[in-house]
């Protein structure tokens, strides 16, 4: 699902981070993050944390998309590597997931983290695990 507003997230630490799914589609996701002070480290660059954070969340959900109506599925992460390529300072830190692969109870992703879509500052792959349905 594309769309200019903000799609929902059903997580409230993210929420509370101040996160938007932006863009959501099978294999894909996009979350926005605007930057601001409270998401500083002492360098007055953004925290490695927030940064983390967001490639955790959409390399999850891009693997977790479900139309309209159907069952969402939930996942927990197993693994995450993570690389910081750069710093810069901007606006909005945009997340990009991309689904590798999927099995039956795991799948594995790709995802980067980019200053006003124009500095690549990290990415990460992971590996995920579906949780069965309640």
């Amino acid at each position: 699902m594309n769309n200019s507003e903000s799609l929902p997230l059903n997580n409230p630490y993210l929420e509370w981070m101040g996160i938007e799914l932006k863009h959501w589609s099978d294999g894909y996701a996009e979350m926005h993050l605007p930057v601001s002070e409270k998401l500083g480290n002492r360098t007055g660059r953004v925290h490695g944390g927030v940064i983390c954070s967001l490639l955790d969340s959409v390399a999850g959900y891009c693997g977790l998309y479900a139309p309209e109506g159907a069952p969402a599925p939930r996942s927990l992460t197993l693994s995450l590597t993570t690389n910081f390529l750069d710093s810069s300072d901007g606006g909005t830190l945009i997340a990009k997931g991309y689904t590798v692969r999927k099995g039956r109870t795991v799948y594995f992703s790709r995802a980067e983290v980019w200053m006003d879509d124009t500095v690549l500052l990290a990415t990460a792959v992971g590996t995920f695990k579906y949780l069965r349905p309640k």
